[in-house]
């Protein structure tokens, strides 16, 4: 298993994302998705596994400001979000090519 998880330290669901894996000892890799984002392969392996509706986080203060609610799932709205690392919804949690957003306890015990 190769976990990573993308998420950002202030949100509790990140935490609890990370206390899940340490308490089972599996190793993960976390990433500050505020501060390094996802590459292009990385963000197209999750779109790809989750959908690009799953990925945005409609909450978020940028998601007005740049017109997300306008922009509906295209090719315009995902390259809006490549570019925003504060739009994605936390934690995005990657193993291979298979990925959750959110805390998704029991699709990660079905990984283990």
């Amino acid at each position: 298993m190769n976990i990573q998880i993308f998420g950002s330290k202030k949100s509790f669901d990140t935490q609890k994302t990370e206390r899940y894996f340490k308490e089972r000892k599996i190793k993960y890799q976390y990433i500050d998705i505020l501060k390094y984002g996802l590459s292009k392969g990385e963000f197209e392996s999750v779109r790809t596994a989750v959908g690009l509706g799953e990925l945005i986080n409609s909450k978020a203060k940028q998601y007005t400001t740049l017109n997300m609610h306008m922009l509906g799932t295209g090719s315009a709205a995902q390259e809006v979000l490549f570019n925003n690392p504060a739009l994605y919804n936390t934690p995005i949690v990657r193993n291979g090519r298979k990925a959750t957003v959110g805390y998704k306890p029991e699709v990660w015990k079905e990984w283990e």
